[in-house]
């Protein structure tokens, strides 16, 4: 359906305000709201995510994608909601304890909406109990930390311990990103998966939620 690549290809461009002239379009045609949403928006936002991956495109590209598919799924949300549309998985997100940075955070939560799931951002400075309540509380299967200076890695470790105390251990993954992490020290503290950028985080997340 040519509407539905027109809201891609705007969407790729960060056109937002014909994107959501177009979703508005699409649903008075009566395209149904999961197709705009798939073939639309998510369809346009991975292409968006693979240049990412490939450096063909940044992270202000990235952002007004973001900022136009956001613009698309306001309209579709109630929608979404009535014909029952369930997202893929749900995941809590936020930088540790100690960390004020979230510039990769944002990427990776628009990344994984713009895959179908649903991220709670619990912001920056994250203490590891927070993320465990909040992943106990909403029904998580992930909780994703994000650290960027060498002196805050740590906290990601007592998240890990924090979830086992909690009991959920066994029914959360913890994925977990920034500069100084590695896969090495990802293993070392038990946490599932490292992924070295947003796009592959996003990736990850889905077949983890998937399993």
């Amino acid at each position: 359906m040519s509407i539905l690549n027109d809201i891609s290809e705007n969407l790729q461009k960060g056109k937002a305000k014909i994107v959501k002239q177009l979703v508005q379009q699409a649903i008075d045609e009566g395209i149904p709201a999961h197709r705009i949403l798939d073939e639309g928006l998510l369809s346009g936002m991975s292409v968006v995510g693979e240049k990412f991956k490939r450096n063909e495109v940044f992270v202000p590209e990235v952002l007004v994608a973001a900022r136009a598919m956001n613009m698309g799924t306001q309209l579709l949300k109630p929608l979404l909601a009535e014909a029952g549309v369930k997202a893929t998985g749900k995941v809590c997100i936020g930088t540790v304890k100690g960390d004020l940075h979230d510039i990769g955070k944002n990427l990776v939560k628009m990344m994984m909406e713009g895959k179908g799931l649903e991220v709670i951002d619990l912001g920056t400075d994250v203490a590891p109990e927070t993320f465990v309540e909040t992943a106990k509380n909403e029904g998580c299967q992930i909780i994703c930390c994000s650290a960027l200076l060498t002196t805050t890695m740590g906290v990601m470790e007592e998240v890990v311990q924090k979830a086992v105390e909690a009991g959920i251990r066994d029914n959360v993954k913890i994925m977990v990103g920034g500069a100084p992490v590695t896969e090495s020290f990802a293993q070392k503290i038990g946490a599932d998966r490292y992924t070295p950028d947003a796009a592959s985080a996003a990736d990850c997340a889905v077949e983890l939620c998937s399993a």
